[in-house]
């Protein structure tokens, strides 16, 4: 009797239909998982965390959507130091003899230089020196007399009594049954007249400022200005004439400070002879002409220094006239035009003891006052085109993106509202 073996018989069914069933739902499973992993990565069914399923919960943090006012804000740029070197306006004719240091501060009466031997002073004013200064012809007279008088005493006793007799209101020597010397009508340049005008009013306050009193501060230059003047002569170690030559003082708004000699000691008065500035550091910045509507007289910058510290500066001039750079130059001459903007800065303590070096200036530029706003990183971009923002459950809503400003984005749309929640992806 044959065996089932030797028959050929083939393999009962039931194991195989096992494992076929077992294929199935292997096959079955990997579907399934596959099918949940897409739906993660699109963001469908849920917030897991929600829901308190065992699904991932979504990346990214949510963050809300404020209203703030956007500044932007720009930086260029710049270099402390004192300024543009300005000549000195003097008048002298003659040699030079002495030269100050480069940096050093003159101030109300100090030596600029020396020429011939002579002090060139300096005063405060506007106005140039234009003509020499003294008693005219008449007055000129009764000052020589009043010189000799003084010979014995150093002219001290009688600047004294000058002092005491003064008019209150005119400044002039008023003795009983004398009249006022040169006249109290006559005009510049009339026979026995006393100079008049600005100029003098000028130089007499700063005779008055120096110490040098016992006259009236006007537009008249009388007989006790001469004497006061004679003092100051005096103390300068010049000879007593009580006249001021037109190249004995220059005129600045304030204090200076001494910039690079154009002549050697020795040389011819030039009028490059001797430059300067102001004593206040500022900052002068090349700003685009294209683009230097910050550039605003009064406008508040911010000057940031080598140190990491910064200051605050103010806009004190704008150029009118824009250069184009350079031959030569970093950016080979073929950058845009230029103006100088001047910058002032008001707290010179807080610069410290740099006098010259690369600064960077912080200017506003548009600003977008009580607007809705999220990070930048919050922004997508949409398949239809444009940028959006995700919601917390999910959505995209469309946005349009205005002013970007201090890492923000001003947004707006009609589903966009104050306090929502909106996510920033990882």
């Amino acid at each position: 009797m044959q065996t089932e073996h030797e028959r050929g018989a083939a393999p009962a069914p039931p194991p195989r239909g096992r494992r076929g069933r077992r294929t199935v739902l292997v096959a079955s499973a990997l579907v399934v998982v596959a099918a949940v992993a897409v739906v993660g990565a699109l963001g469908l069914g849920g917030d897991g965390a929600e829901d308190g399923s065992s699904a991932p919960p979504r990346s990214g943090s949510t963050v809300p959507v404020t209203r703030a006012t956007l500044t932007e804000r720009t930086t260029v740029d710049g270099q402390l130091g004192y300024g543009t070197e300005i000549p000195l306006p003097v008048k002298s004719t003659g040699t030079v003899t002495w030269l100050p240091a480069e940096g050093r501060t003159v101030e109300r009466g100090g030596t600029l230089l020396r020429v011939d031997d002579r002090p060139v002073v300096l005063l405060y004013g506007t106005l140039p020196m234009y003509r020499d200064l003294g008693p005219t012809a008449g007055t000129r007279q009764g000052t020589q007399q009043g010189t000799r008088q003084d010979a014995g005493t150093e002219g001290d006793a009688q600047d004294k009594g000058d002092q005491g007799r003064t008019d209150d209101t005119s400044g002039a020597p008023a003795p009983s049954g004398s009249p006022t010397p040169g006249g109290a009508g006559a005009g510049a340049g009339e026979t026995g007249g006393t100079l008049r005008g600005m100029d003098v009013l000028q130089f007499e306050s700063n005779l008055a400022a120096l110490g040098y009193t016992g006259f009236t501060v006007d537009e008249k230059f009388t007989d006790l200005t001469a004497r006061a003047v004679k003092r100051w002569q005096t103390s300068l170690g010049l000879p007593r004439t009580g006249t001021v030559g037109v190249g004995d003082a220059v005129y600045s708004a304030g204090k200076v400070r001494i910039g690079h000699a154009g002549v050697r000691l020795g040389s011819a008065v030039t009028e490059d002879v001797l430059t300067y500035t102001g004593t206040s550091r500022k900052v002068v910045v090349n700003a685009s002409a294209a683009e230097d509507s910050w550039a605003v007289r009064g406008a508040a910058v911010t000057v940031g220094l080598p140190d990491g510290k910064s200051v605050k500066g103010e806009v004190a001039s704008v150029g009118k006239k824009a250069t184009a750079p350079e031959e030569g130059g970093g950016d080979g001459g073929s950058g845009a035009p230029t103006v100088p903007v001047t910058i002032t800065i008001k707290d010179q303590k807080a610069v410290g003891r740099l006098e010259s070096a690369p600064v960077t200036v912080e200017y506003v530029g548009r600003e977008r006052a009580d607007v809705l706003t999220v990070p930048v990183a919050a922004l997508v971009a949409l398949a239809e085109g444009g940028h959006g923002l995700e919601t917390a459950d999910g959505r995209f809503v469309a946005v349009k993106t205005g002013l970007f400003a201090d890492g923000r984005v001003e947004v707006s749309g009609s589903a966009v509202r104050e306090g929502m929640k909106v996510r920033i992806p990882e």
